[in-house]
């Protein structure tokens, strides 16, 4: 998988032998989209539905995002749920409502993090429609956020956010599977807003609001002890020199951001959503460990004293939010306008 999606990113010539495979996936995926076109058949939840998603396979940083959205809005007030997939998910049944103290292995890594990060609700299921309704008849929220989902037609939704990778871009432009593309770039005309990761290297005729990922804390992750990211915290470990592990959709992402911290790294990729073992995390040396928060959720019980990840957090510029509740108020008051006609 991993030397599948590095061909897409480098435009190997080889990866051009699958496009039949991708004129297949194109007319399933369009079937799909046209069969949940008519308001019949998609499930319009009680309450403002944000979708945040991505055109491409693999991590462009919509959790972050979801995780950034459900703190700004709590703290204006809102009382947001979220529903996942729970990719990686070992629940014995769904609906599932994930908390903080819930199992990787029922939870899936990224809606464990969520759960941890926002004290929402979550609820994982591969049907969403099921997850939403799950949380209208057992939580009190009065919005709701889907991690992913912008392929998930039979969803309606309020607010269509789509994450761009800005560093990566659209790969060699094909859908599945000889590209990351789930759609084609020209899905971009109809989503209400556009994130990118970090600098933009593909043109994108709309308005864009950048996302960056800032580094602010190395985690122990025998003691959770937290360190600011400073040169003191930088000489304590030693001597900079650390083994740097990713498991994620982008794992050169995370190993410029070690770097730009000062460390001089030794770089161990796995593919994402690898289920690690003990094995996998420790080396003949005597040198630090640091990896992903994501990786690290799924370590966390047979990491060692050399053991740490790196905590992140998404920034987005002010008036972000300010649209985001701009465009849930008008949809409030379209909905009020509905009931009382």
């Amino acid at each position: 998988m991993i030397s599948l999606a590095n061909a897409w990113y480098k435009k190997t010539r080889w990866v051009g032998l699958l496009r039949p495979l991708s004129a297949v996936f194109a007319l399933v995926s369009g079937a799909r989209r046209i069969w949940y076109s008519t308001p019949e058949r998609r499930y319009t939840s009680q309450h403002p539905l944000i979708v945040v998603g991505n055109l491409t396979a693999g991590g462009t940083g919509k959790t972050p995002l979801v995780i950034y959205l459900a703190q700004q809005l709590r703290e204006s007030g809102f009382k947001p749920g979220i529903v996942s997939r729970g990719y990686g998910s070992q629940a014995s049944t769904y609906p599932f409502a994930v908390t903080p103290k819930t199992s990787h292995w029922e939870a899936g890594e990224e809606p464990l993090m969520i759960a941890r990060h926002t004290q929402c609700p979550v609820i994982i299921d591969p049907d969403r429609v099921s997850a939403v309704k799950f949380l209208e008849a057992n939580y009190d929220c009065d919005l709701i956020i889907s991690d992913d989902g912008m392929q998930h037609y039979h969803l309606d939704r309020t607010l269509e956010i789509a994450v761009i990778d800005g560093q990566r871009g659209f790969g060699n432009g094909y859908l599945l599977p000889a590209g990351p593309l789930r759609e084609k770039p020209q899905r971009l005309e109809t989503v209400d807003m556009i994130v990118c990761n970090g600098e933009a290297q593909v043109a994108i005729d709309r308005e864009t609001w950048r996302m960056d990922m800032e580094a602010t804390h190395l985690v122990h992750m025998s003691d959770s002890k937290f360190l600011p990211i400073n040169d003191e915290v930088l000489q304590n470990l030693t001597a900079k020199k650390v083994h740097a592990v990713a498991g994620i959709g982008n794992p050169e992402r995370f190993f410029t951001s070690l770097c730009a911290c000062g460390f001089d790294i030794i770089t161990h990729i796995y593919r994402d959503h690898h289920a690690y073992r003990v094995e996998d995390i420790t080396f003949e040396d005597e040198l630090d460990v640091v990896m992903t928060e994501k990786d690290a959720v799924k370590c966390a019980d047979f990491a060692s004293v050399h053991h740490w990840y790196l905590k992140v957090v998404a920034r987005l510029p002010e008036g972000f939010m300010a649209e985001i509740k701009d465009k849930i108020s008008a949809s409030l008051v379209k909905n009020t306008n509905n009931v009382s006609e």
